[in-house]
């Protein structure tokens, strides 16, 4: 071949110059004709080198492609006819890139490879995308390990170091707050629920010391934030303020996505803990004159709260003893008593009240009650059903299963100890 030919500029398609013809054959199995450089195709393509330096080739090389490959291997003559630093600006589209990686792999293309992997790694995928993006380079073998780093699988040690990260941050408190801050805790908190999310590593994550004492760290710290914020409330000149209620209610937030965290660490006993001993606290605030007819939003989710720790307690996933079991029983039974029916009546005078107990928070609530009730010792029985019997509010929370239940164990309790008297006086004979 004519050396002054090879230093000349080459156009894919320009019939004046080419000495070979590339025959596609399109979607439709009607031939199309690209006229092509052998000096090009050879330089750019291991497979075009070998099919060309077959004196038996000819110069005309046929190519088969499937309808959906059809545009990737036009886009592939293209690449190959451009600069190597004009290659990576030229791809516009994950799906055209991972088309032309797969031909371009085929056909040893090397530079063309190795820019759909570079590009490949570093633009951002969609769901799908990814999806694609394994399914077809999991074929392509070690080339193949920049795209497929982005997916593998972190060590332990790497998944531990970002959850401890990201719930130290979830639970800071302290400093000035920047721009996003509540949005950036929010996706830290989501991060962490991400992470605890049931995956087969999570039992070795959680059973970190480490972590668990960053995590009993944050709750201590969410929980004293809420008790600092709530107490504000009491010195706040005027608390109908949206600032003033969203401010509390975001607090109160943090405190419920511990809650809901802490179950999946098995550290559910040292949220209930916590929240026993800020209860009285807690009400203190809600309860006091100034807080009347305000802060719905409020006492709606305390309750919310209070019913996962009940429903906790009351169904034994978490131990406490019987002290502990009736102070707190002693201490809210009479605030959810007392809220549900000024929460009824604001509903029924106005239509758009937007703070209710719906049926759902009612009968779990109601339910762990009665489960609690009826784990305590009889005496303490007969002391929250006497006092639940004595009140106007009677309907809610409905106790009767509980005193029913209570009525037979005292009937069947007499029998037996009296039977196990008369075995005591049996005087045993040898």
């Amino acid at each position: 071949m004519d050396l002054t030919a090879v230093a000349k500029p080459c156009d894919l398609g320009d019939k004046s110059t080419s000495d070979v013809i590339l025959r596609l054959r399109n979607g439709e199995g009607r031939p199309e004709w690209f006229y092509s450089h052998s000096v090009i195709l050879i330089n750019k393509s291991g497979f075009f080198a070998d099919q060309l330096s077959n004196p038996d080739s000819g110069s005309c090389i046929e190519i088969q492609c499937s309808d959906y490959t059809y545009d990737h291997h036009v886009n592939l003559l293209r690449l190959l006819y451009l600069p190597t630093d004009s290659l990576l600006d030229s791809l516009d589209s994950v799906k055209s890139a991972i088309g032309i990686l797969q031909l371009a792999v085929a056909f040893h293309c090397e530079d063309i490879t190795n820019c759909c992997i570079q590009y490949l790694e570093a633009i951002p995928w969609e769901d799908k995308e990814e999806e694609q993006i394994v399914k077809a380079v999991s074929k392509l073998g070690p080339i193949a390990m920049p795209i497929l780093a982005r997916i593998q699988p972190v060590d332990l040690s790497a998944t531990k170091n970002v959850l401890v990260s990201a719930v130290r941050f979830a639970t800071s408190f302290g400093g000035s707050c920047p721009p996003f801050g509540d949005e950036l805790k929010t996706s830290a908190q989501e991060q962490v629920e991400f992470i605890l999310g049931g995956d087969e590593d999570t039992p070795l994550i959680t059973a970190d010391e480490e972590v668990k004492s960053v995590v009993k760290m944050g709750l201590s710290q969410v929980c004293s934030s809420f008790e600092k914020e709530l107490s504000s409330l009491l010195v706040i000149l005027d608390i109908t303020t949206e600032t003033a209620e969203n401010r509390i209610l975001q607090s109160l937030s943090n405190v419920e996505w511990m809650c809901n965290i802490l179950p999946k660490m098995d550290l559910m006993k040292d949220f209930v803990s916590s929240w026993a001993e800020m209860s009285g606290k807690v009400l203190g605030v809600v309860e006091d004159k100034k807080l009347d007819n305000v802060m719905w939003g409020l006492k709606v989710k305390l309750i919310e709260v209070t019913g996962k720790v009940l429903e906790a307690v009351g169904y034994g996933n978490v131990i406490l003893p019987a002290l502990c079991r009736v102070q707190l029983l002693k201490t809210w039974l009479p605030y959810i008593r007392k809220i549900k029916p000024l929460l009824d009546a604001k509903c029924n005078k106005e239509t758009d009240f937007p703070y209710k107990m719906d049926e759902d928070l009612c009968q779990s609530i109601e339910g762990a009650i009665v489960s609690l009730v009826l784990a305590l010792p009889s005496n303490d029985q007969d002391d929250i059903l006497s006092d639940w019997m004595k009140t106007e509010q009677v309907r809610y929370p409905d106790l009767s299963e509980a005193f029913e239940v209570w009525c037979y164990r005292t009937k069947s309790a007499k029998r037996r100890l009296e039977g196990l008297d008369r075995v005591g006086n049996t005087t045993i004979s040898l």
